[in-house]
């Protein structure tokens, strides 16, 4: 903290500088308040490669009418951004039962704003990098976590699968933006109810349904699966997709495959490697999304089996 108390200093910044959060990477935030008005200050001074990302996809953000912090100084050399102070409402703090569809709705909206973001020169969701998340499921989840080893059967049924499910997700529409963590605790409310998004240094270009399947099968929160179906053939409509309902639900449920395969690696990594073991407790309602929608399909029950 003195490294930016220090940049503050020679900005001419005063306030007091205190904790706003931290995320799954190695960046931190902290809310300057001078007693008039406050800013974030997000510290990525340990992934300074971050910064130049996080600037461009917001100006792309913008550009395309959706609601994000707006960067009020610059310091790219130590890693350091003074941001637009957008509260502290998370959707996840606000949604329940009675509200759910309403913001869930609210937030499918901004994905089809985000979605009419400028793509070029964003890496591509392609077939190596899907393969490769995924991957950090086996060696993360089931070997370092579980301490399970794979029979050679089981090792060629899993790698089968994974293939099945990157050649699916490979064809459903693609280059479409997509912000890859687009959840309840990446996307905060402002005091007028608008959706905010935050955390989309990551972006790529891929399918059309990842986003949406962050948001509705999120991996810290859960709801009434028709309802949330229902959510997402609303998506389909909005986007003006011309695909009958199983079609459409076939490409949500394998995209879900892949993201939550992908996740059970990560959060058993952020415990093991990082240790935060905050992410232990959304364990299980990952594994929870992935065998329901691996029991439903006749090319991905396998997995069940080797989870279990």
């Amino acid at each position: 903290m003195e490294k930016i108390e220090a940049w503050l200093e020679d900005i001419y910044c005063e306030g007091k500088l205190e904790p706003a959060s931290s995320d799954a990477s190695f960046r931190k935030y902290y809310r300057l308040n001078d007693g008039i008005q406050s800013s974030i200050i997000m510290d990525a001074s340990l992934q300074k490669e971050s910064i130049e990302p996080f600037v461009d996809i917001a100006f792309r953000l913008r550009d395309a009418k959706v609601t994000v912090p707006k960067i009020l100084v610059q310091n790219r050399e130590e890693g350091f951004l003074m941001l637009e102070d957008m509260g502290s409402r998370h959707l996840l703090e606000t949604i329940d039962e009675r509200n759910f569809v309403h913001f869930y709705d609210k937030a499918i909206d901004t994905i089809v704003k985000m979605q009419g973001a400028v793509t070029e020169a964003l890496p591509a969701y392609d077939e190596g990098f899907l393969r490769a998340e995924m991957d950090l499921m086996q060696e993360w989840y089931l070997e370092k976590y579980l301490g399970k080893s794979l029979s050679e059967e089981e090792q060629q049924t899993l790698d089968e699968i994974l293939n099945n499910i990157t050649q699916e997700v490979l064809a459903q529409p693609q280059g479409y933006f997509v912000h890859r963590d687009f959840h309840s605790r990446n996307i905060m409310l402002n005091p007028h109810d608008e959706i905010v998004v935050i955390d989309f240094q990551d972006a790529r270009v891929g399918a059309v349904t990842y986003d949406l399947v962050s948001l509705l099968r999120d991996c810290y929160v859960s709801f009434d699966p028709q309802k949330i179906e229902a959510l997402a053939l609303s998506f389909r409509d909005k986007r003006g997709l011309d695909v009958d309902n199983a079609t459409f639900i076939r490409w949500f449920d394998f995209m879900g495959l892949q993201r939550h395969i992908k996740v059970l690696g990560i959060f058993s990594r952020l415990y093991l490697r990082d240790g935060k073991e905050g992410y232990l407790k959304d364990i299980p309602l990952t594994l929870k999304y992935v065998l329901d929608v691996a029991g439903k399909y006749e090319e991905t029950k396998g997995l069940v089996d080797i989870l279990t």
